[in-house]
C-alpha cells in the first residue's frame, strides 16, 4: 500500500528508537547504561496508585467525557490558580491522552497548510514533525551553548513573516535543560504583542527547577497573553506517570472547544481509572514531588561536573527538566574504536554497540554538535556510564 506523503515525511522518534534498542541488547544479556530515557526512574507514588486501583475494583473502566472528567478539570483550574496565579474554567481545559496529544490538538487547532510555525533550537523532536503533520512549515530559530541555548527577542523578531500563525515555547526546555528568566520571556512576549501570532508554551517540566530559579507560566507576564496562549502540561515528569497518559492544555474555550472536537473523532477520553488519581495527585501530597526534585538535582550537580572534566567537552549547567546537553563536536572527524564519527548519531552508535553506554544524539533535536544525556537514573548507573563515556572519547585518535 501507498504511504500518504504527509505521514511518509514524519520522521520517526530516535529518543523511541534507540531506546528500544538499547532495552532489546539488555534483554540479551549485554550490561547496557542508558542515558536516554525520557522519564522519571521513581515508582508512582503509593497515595496516588491507590486511588487507581480503587476505581478499576470500582468498575470506574468505562468512557467519560472527551475531554476529560469534571473532577479532573476542576483539580487542574486549581493547581493553575494555586502555582501560577492563573484562573480558567473547566470549558478552559482540556485532557487528553497524554500532554504529547495536547500539544497536537493545539497545533493543528492553529495551524493552517502552509503556516510557519517558529520553534527555538534545539527543541524537542516531535514538534517538528507534529507541525508538518499540520501542514505547517517549521521555523527554527538557532541557540547554543554560548546564549544558555535561549533565543533574544531580535531573533524573534527577525523569524517573524505574514504565514508565521504559532510560536513553540519550551521551558524548562527538553532536550538542554533552559529555562527562561521573567525578564527573558517579558522581552520575547513583547515582540509577541505586535502580532496576532499564537502561543503554545509547554510548561511539562515546570516542577524540576534547579539553583533557586523560579518558573514563570508565559500567561502571567502580560494580561493580554492569557487570550493567546495555550498551555500544555502533565502529570508524566511531575508525579512519575508517564505510562498513565493524562496530559492536558489550557486556553481561550473556542480554542479548547476545537482541540476537543479532534480528540472525539481520534483518541476520544483519556483513560477513566487514571483521572481521579490525576487529580489526587494534582491536589494531593507535594512532599514526593520535592523528593524526586533534589534527587535530581544531586545527580545533575555530578554529570555537569564530570562531563567538564573531560577534555574537549563542553556541558552547560541546565536549571531544570533532567537531561544534560554536552557539546562534544571537538571529537568529530576523528575514529572511535576504528569507526569514523562525523556527527551525533555516529557518535552515539558507537558508544552503544562498542561501549555498551547509550545516548541520545543532538541532531534530531536541532543540534548536530550536542548528545542528550539523561539523569532519570540511578546515580551508580551515572557513574558506571560517564566511566564508559570517558574513556570512549579519551581513546578517540
Amino acid at each position: 500500500m501507498k504511504i500518504s506523503k504527509t505521514v511518509h515525511n514524519i520522521e520517526q522518534s530516535l529518543t523511541l528508537a534507540l531506546t528500544a534498542k538499547a532495552k532489546q541488547m539488555k534483554k540479551q544479556g549485554l550490561d547496557v547504561v542508558g542515558f536516554g530515557a525520557g522519564e522519571p526512574d521513581f515508582d508512582t507514588p503509593e497515595h496516588i496508585k491507590e486511588i487507581a486501583i480503587e476505581d478499576i475494583k470500582n468498575g470506574v473502566t468505562k468512557y467519560t467525557p472527551t475531554g476529560g472528567t469534571p473532577e479532573l478539570k476542576e483539580a487542574i483550574c486549581k493547581k493553575f490558580k494555586r502555582d501560577n496565579g492563573l484562573d480558567y474554567q473547566p470549558n478552559q481545559i482540556l485532557v487528553s491522552p497524554g500532554a504529547k496529544f495536547s500539544l497536537y490538538a493545539a497545533i493543528m487547532a492553529l495551524c493552517d497548510h502552509g503556516d510557519d510555525v517558529i520553534i527555538p533550537s534545539p527543541f524537542w523532536l516531535t514538534y517538528p514533525e507534529q507541525v508538518k503533520a499540520a501542514g505547517g512549515n517549521p521555523v527554527y530559530i538557532q541557540t547554543g551553548v554560548e546564549s544558555e541555548f535561549k533565543i533574544k527577542p531580535e531573533q524573534l523578531e527577525k523569524a517573524i513573516t505574514p504565514r508565521t500563525s504559532i510560536f513553540i515555547l519550551n521551558s524548562p526546555s527538553n532536550p538542554t535543560g533552559a529555562v527562561y528568566t521573567k525578564t527573558e520571556l517579558e522581552a520575547l512576549a513583547d515582540i509577541l504583542l505586535k502580532t496576532n501570532i499564537a502561543i503554545i508554551s509547554d510548561e511539562i517540566y515546570e516542577c524540576l527547577l534547579y539553583d533557586d530559579v523560579k518558573f514563570v507560566s508565559f500567561p502571567t507576564l502580560r494580561p493580554e497573553l492569557k487570550e493567546r496562549t495555550i498551555i500544555v502540561n502533565g502529570v508524566s515528569k511531575t508525579y512519575s506517570m508517564t505510562g498513565w497518559r493524562i496530559g492536558y492544555a489550557a486556553g481561550p474555550a473556542d480554542v479548547i472547544g476545537a482541540m476537543n472536537r479532534l480528540q472525539d473523532h481520534s483518541t476520544s477520553n483519556p483513560t477513566s481509572f487514571t483521572q481521579r488519581a490525576s487529580a489526587h495527585a494534582i491536589l494531593g501530597d507535594q512532599t514526593c514531588v520535592e523528593k524526586m526534585r533534589q534527587a535530581f538535582d544531586e545527580r545533575r550537580k555530578y554529570m555537569v561536573q564530570r562531563l567538564n572534566s573531560i577534555p574537549g567537552v563542553k556541558c552547560a549547567a541546565p536549571k531544570g527538566a533532567f537531561y544534560v546537553f554536552p557539546d562534544v563536536s571537538s571529537f568529530y572527524g576523528k575514529k572511535l574504536a576504528g569507526k569514523q564519527v562525523n556527527g551525533s548519531v555516529e557518535l552515539a552508535n558507537v558508544l552503544l554497540e562498542e561501549f555498551k553506554v547509550a545516548v541520545v544524539p543532538g541532531k534530531p533535536f536541532g543540534d548536530d554538535r550536542c548528545e542528550r544525556l539523561s539523569y532519570a537514573m540511578s546515580m551508580q548507573d551515572i557513574v558506571k556510564g560517564l566511566d564508559r563515556i570517558e574513556a570512549a572519547l579519551k581513546s578517540m585518535a
